[in-house]
């Protein structure tokens, strides 16, 4: 067991929240303000999105809040997450009644979509970044949400204190706050992992080049590893080698060419080297032969059961993911190496942007003012507690001021405790856990290797917000945040799959510009000089 003394990484002293429904309370005591609350009550319409908490208390709030389930295991295994005993020690910790309505990952745009044309809109939505992303399909334009920011003011000072200003600027419209941000304070987020006991026996160093990637996967090969290196469909979490050319073909990706802003894939020497890579990978068997079909629980579950030797993930899922590998092969070790360089010596993923979620708020919830309270709670000492550790008694144990935690070993404890503190807490830099991974040795490495190796690699490039019209207006030469336009998509796979050949990627992109993508250029390039809604790169 593992004991230190618990202390807030937050700077600033913050309420919680029932301390500040206390101070509320303390005027509510005079007969007048009793009558007042009364009156209000009795005023009340049926669904009226409260519920009183009894003894003249403040009223409970009560909302509905839609949330994405992000692949989580223990999200999609609940057979109803509003009973969950995390969320119950949620509402009471916040004085809240909520109603979480799943969005299913893998449909969600799709999902979201719908949500707005049939006009069945939760009190709080779930975006998944900024206020013009796709999946918001024009929301926040349309006036569906409200502003924030007088309501910020009175009831969530701590938000504003805790949450840094490109973060705020990223839900920002028209000059008004439309969204209350999850943040990001280190924008390389992805990174390259491998089985650290499997290269040890093949006798080879850490790999830094492609060439000596290859090296290794061959030799994993050899070693009987059923996927050297884990492809997964439409090349997500798989884009190690686009990132090694500077070639993903994602939303971020764009760059000055003459006098012209274009899409990276447009460099088609370096393009047609990456393809080439991952064609070698697939003739060898280095790579999944079904890779394109290979889905996010398929990717992982290959993964947790033994079957790669390499693969790409969120470097702060690595702890989580090294204890519930180690069920089926315990002598797995796994460890997050530099990404592999190209010819320019630079490698990595894409960098994130400052939001990775964000929460509006429905301009018909009635008690907005409750929904504030509740997110300002979040970045709040017992909020990072209650996240971090759980529950007293049950998950920690306190000796005086200190906290006793053990972090679970076995799966589905690793799920419950990912849930908690990534799932459920709305409100936090996702960068890592400081308070989980400060407990162990483990941890704290994994903590370096954020300020010492991922701080130094990563792709990035010129992207607009809002995003421009011609490619909102034409989702097939659309790019996504981490997958290529579906038109490009599918070329791509054919000539890894040997069905084109790789010297036609300069036809694919005439193909692309004869679609729309001469619009994308034309625009990209009229905002550019304009200076118009330009995002300046992460680094």
């Amino acid at each position: 067991m593992i004991s230190f003394e618990s202390a807030s990484h937050n700077e600033m002293p913050i309420l919680s929240y029932k301390e500040k429904r206390g101070s509320m309370n303390k005027w509510m005591t005079s007969g007048a303000a009793m009558l007042l609350v009364a009156s209000i009550l009795t005023g009340c319409a049926k669904d009226s999105g409260t519920a009183s908490s009894g003894g003249g208390q403040a009223e409970q709030t009560k909302f509905s809040i839609s949330l994405r389930t992000l692949a989580y295991t223990y999200v999609e295994k609940s057979p109803n997450l509003n009973e969950d005993k995390w969320v119950k020690q949620l509402e009471e910790f916040t004085d809240t009644n909520l109603k979480i309505i799943l969005v299913p990952h893998k449909e969600y745009e799709q999902k979201m979509v719908q949500m707005f044309a049939t006009n069945d809109i939760p009190d709080v939505v779930q975006g998944d970044g900024g206020v013009n992303g796709k999946e918001m399909a024009g929301s926040v334009e349309a006036g569906v949400f409200q502003p924030l920011e007088e309501l910020l003011q009175k009831y969530g000072q701590n938000l504003l204190k805790t949450i840094p200003q490109e973060a705020w600027d990223k839900v920002t419209y028209d000059g008004h706050i439309y969204a209350i941000p999850e943040y990001l304070s280190n924008p390389s987020r992805r990174a390259t992992w491998i089985r650290k006991d499997l290269l040890d026996q093949t006798g080879l160093k850490v790999p830094t080049t492609v060439e000596e990637t290859l090296k290794v996967l061959r030799a994993f090969k050899e070693l009987g590893v059923e996927n050297p290196y884990m492809g997964r469909e439409d090349f997500k979490y798989a884009d190690t080698f686009f990132g090694a050319y500077d070639v993903q073909p994602f939303l971020s990706m764009m760059e000055q060419q003459g006098n012209e802003i274009v899409p990276k894939f447009m460099d088609s020497e370096n393009m047609q080297q990456a393809l080439s890579v991952y064609k070698t990978m697939y003739e060898e068997g280095l790579i999944n032969k079904e890779f394109a079909t290979i889905n996010s629980t398929v990717f992982k579950n290959s993964i947790l059961s033994g079957k790669a030797g390499m693969w790409s993930m969120n470097a702060n899922e690595l702890i989580q993911w090294e204890k519930q590998l180690k069920e089926s092969v315990p002598e797995a070790e796994i460890e997050i190496i530099p990404s592999p360089v190209g010819p320019d010596g630079k490698g990595g993923y894409y960098l994130y942007g400052p939001v990775t979620r964000a929460y509006f708020i429905n301009k018909n919830a009635t008690d907005p003012e409750g929904i504030i309270r509740f997110f300002d709670w979040m970045v709040s000492g017992e909020a990072e507690k209650f996240f971090t550790y759980g529950i007293e008694g049950d998950t920690y144990t306190m000796n005086g001021d200190t906290i006793a935690y053990d972090s679970p070993t076995d799966s589905a404890g690793v799920d419950e405790e990912r849930y908690r503190q990534s799932f459920l807490w709305l409100v936090q830099d996702t960068k890592y856990n400081k308070g989980s991974l400060s407990l162990t040795e483990e941890g704290k490495k994994l903590m370096n290797i954020y300020d010492t190796l991922l701080v130094n690699e990563g792709r990035d490039g010129i992207t607009f917000d809002p995003r421009l019209e011609s490619l909102v207006g034409n989702p097939d030469v659309a790019p996504n945040s981490d997958t290529a336009p579906p038109l490009l998509l599918t070329h791509m796979i054919k000539m890894v799959y040997g069905k084109e050949p790789i010297s036609d990627w300069p036809k694919v992109v005439e193909e692309w510009k004869s679609k729309g993508g001469d619009k994308v250029i034309k625009e990209a390039t009229e905002k550019f000089n304009a200076n118009e809604g330009v995002t300046a790169s992460r680094r």
